[in-house]
């Protein structure tokens, strides 16, 4: 038996890198998983590489009505939900200097607004006991990554205070930190190829383990945190990082 057999779990950002590896690794788990994307072609592609137990809903996380349209997805199909992965995030690179307002309110919009309510709005669905997952970073003070490392400290302060708020139902909230992971979104941080795999190599040599991290592992400590493997698990920030930010 899977580790999430008969569970129903939400995957936001599902449709690419990190999202889709957890939403793969939580169906061959045994749950019914719900993926949102932005784009409704990449969405198609993932239900077809997920395969089974997967339903997907188009979407935007910064625009409150596609939220409602997930949740009312999820009313519909006559479930209740056991994991939240709230992953869908992102982030371009801008220096103080160079920073515009259209800049910091996109990433703010989509990384704590939409995260925001994402939650909020899942929790009449939430079962009693359900877990949780924020998506954080360990991006700590690199240049020009100013409003995306601050948008990611504000998930993690968010996730101590719904820990102690939802406890009441042993609801577990957690975050899950990943370092520099192969994905497209990484990858497309460059203007060019050559750049990216400059960037990408660069990202490598900071990890002590000498690699970037695949979406694979990220998923599987997605799945410690969304399994009864962690119940007594609640408000942590646990990196994915070979290391990256504790040798």
């Amino acid at each position: 038996m899977g580790k999430l057999e008969g569970k129903t779990a939400v995957v936001t950002g599902g449709n690419s890198g990190i999202g889709l590896a957890t939403a793969k690794r939580f169906v061959e788990e045994g749950a019914h998983v719900f993926v949102t994307g932005r784009r409704q072609e990449a969405l198609d592609a993932a239900v077809a590489e997920i395969g089974r137990n997967v339903t997907a809903v188009q979407g935007d996380i910064a625009v409150p009505g596609d939220i409602d349209r997930l949740y009312e997805a999820v009313t519909a199909s006559g479930r209740r939900i056991d994991v939240l992965f709230a992953n869908a995030g992102g982030g371009e690179f801008a220096t103080l200097e160079g920073l515009t307002e259209e800049h910091f309110d996109a990433t703010f919009g989509t990384n704590v607004r939409g995260t925001v309510f994402t939650v909020q709005k899942a929790l009449p669905l939430l079962n009693d006991g359900a877990s949780v997952i924020l998506s954080g970073t360990t991006a700590r003070g690199e240049e020009a990554f100013g409003v995306y490392a601050a948008s990611k400290a504000a998930i993690r302060s968010f996730s101590r205070t719904w820990a102690n708020e939802l406890s009441g139902r042993a609801i577990r909230v957690n975050t899950l930190a990943p370092g520099p992971i192969d994905t497209p979104g990484n990858a497309g941080l460059a203007p060019t190829a050559e750049a990216a795999a400059e960037m990408q190599e660069g990202f490598a040599s900071g990890v002590p383990l000498g690699r970037m991290g695949r979406p694979e592992e990220v998923a599987d400590a997605a799945l410690f945190l969304a399994s009864d493997q962690s119940t007594f698990v609640t408000g942590v920030e646990l990196f994915v990082d070979g290391g990256q930010r504790q040798v």
